[in-house]
């Protein structure tokens, strides 16, 4: 099925290539300010400064497996058929030091991450000897049923961490393994770069608060919605603004409470040309566009500005008016605001998504001279075809491609790029897919 996605034309100026405009929002933009912030509440942040090993670890060498440490040499030719007895002189235990050493012919019952006793050069796990497993009394003797090398079951000191050693560069993205590493290396407190704090603000006078009775002409407010998820997902605090009416004076009432807290300002809806669009007019009240209009589909009437921040604050604050359409405000949202925001987070992978090369599995037409992000869902080729080289997945339509259809939006896995050049590729064309998600296996057909 052939759909078209071609929108009414406008007969404005010129419109930005999508890279130039992305560099203009993005020139001057530095990451915030370093705080400091314990590990508890550091997931997502970005380190801006490199983080170096306060301790080494293991402290010691320590046991890897429940057992008995011994001396590698007095174990040599153990075999079930002829064991080795060893006298048992005592217990190491994780937080305890051993009661006793090991000399020639002894071992010592030790438990998994208990310092090795002196004179050990090897650990004999439980299940190679005579001894019951989980008996609580010490043992007199034990029968070792097999050799070990020296070295055999211990993990060394510093053979994970040591003191001095760099573990984080500055600008890491703290997940889980980076926020337990950090603690590993003796830190409960890094220095990460501040989140950017957002103020998203809707306008309309058809709009009315998700969840809120409708009026006989109104629909509900989803722009907000969306656009504070995306930008928390983003790694922003967000602060929602409300509902601005389609009234300069409403508007800039609006806009001075953004400006008071954010570093970002998302302003949905009024950017176009109607008699009442007056987002436009409202970021040159307070501060200044720089851009308007960009060959992007859906999206092509965004526009750009900064301002400066009321009291004494001295940085400028980002304005973004995006289209009021909700799939054209997500869209948008995700190719320029994302990476702003990312940026001011102190990511250096400022989209922080997956590319994936896949085919189209029907064909597709788009507006001439626009760069298009059809809402596309991917299911994996059949193996042969991808034996034969093929991209391994396909993509089909995720429904209606109108800047409307949020049915559609949510129903996708990627937005699939269609060129300025191309009005219109055939299926088993090859594209790139934003990936928005993870992508499930799904068969042929498309179920999951």
């Amino acid at each position: 099925m052939s759909v078209d996605v071609r929108p009414g034309r406008a007969a404005e100026g010129p419109m930005l290539r999508l890279e130039e405009a992305l560099a203009r929002m993005l020139e001057g933009v530095e990451p915030l300010p370093a705080e400091g912030v314990e590990l508890a509440g550091a997931h997502g942040r970005v380190l801006a400064a490199q983080v170096a090993s306060r301790l080494t670890l293991p402290p010691w060498d320590n046991s890897a497996m429940d057992g008995f440490a011994v001396r590698a040499v007095d174990v040599v030719g153990a075999t079930s058929a002829r064991p080795v007895r060893l006298a048992i002189s005592g217990e190491a235990a994780a937080g305890r030091r051993a009661t006793a050493g090991v000399a020639e012919g002894t071992a010592v019952r030790i438990l998994t991450g208990a310092p090795l006793p002196a004179g050990a050069d090897a650990v004999v796990p439980l299940e190679d000897t005579d001894a019951p497993p989980g008996a609580a009394d010490l043992p007199d003797s034990v029968a070792v049923l097999v050799p070990a090398a020296a070295g055999a079951h211990v993990r060394r000191r510093g053979s994970d961490l040591r003191a001095g050693y760099p573990l984080l560069p500055a600008g890491t993205a703290l997940d889980p393994a980076a926020l337990a590493l950090a603690a590993a290396g003796g830190y409960g407190e890094v220095s990460v770069h501040r989140r950017p704090r957002v103020a998203v603000l809707a306008t309309g006078d058809e709009l009315a608060a998700a969840g809120a009775e409708l009026g006989p002409a109104q629909i509900p407010d989803s722009n907000s919605v969306g656009l504070g998820a995306q930008a928390t997902e983003a790694g922003a605090e967000v602060r929602m603004l409300g509902i601005a009416a389609d009234r300069l004076d409403d508007v800039l009432r609006h806009l001075e409470v953004g400006l008071a807290w954010a570093d970002v300002v998302v302003v949905s809806g009024g950017v176009s040309v109607g008699a009442h669009d007056v987002v436009k007019e409202a970021f040159e009240h307070v501060g200044q566009m720089e851009l308007w209009r960009v060959a992007v589909q859906p999206g092509k009437p965004l526009c750009f500005g900064r301002a400066t921040p009321a009291g004494d604050r001295e940085d400028e604050v980002l304005l973004f008016g995006l289209p009021g359409n909700p799939v054209s405000s997500f869209v948008t949202f995700e190719l320029f605001v994302r990476p702003v925001v990312r940026r001011l987070a102190g990511h250096t992978d400022l989209s922080g998504r997956q590319v994936i090369r896949v085919r189209l599995s029907e064909p597709v037409t788009k507006a001439s001279g626009r760069r298009a992000f059809l809402r596309v869902r991917l299911t994996p080729v059949d193996e042969r075809d991808r034996l034969a080289g093929e991209p391994p997945w396909e993509a089909s339509l995720a429904g209606g491609q109108g800047s409307h259809v949020l049915s559609a939006l949510a129903r996708a896995d990627g937005l699939a790029v269609v060129g300025e050049d191309d009005d219109s590729l055939p299926a088993g064309a090859a594209v790139d897919v934003i990936s928005l998600r993870h992508v499930a296996r799904r068969s042929p057909d498309g179920a999951a």
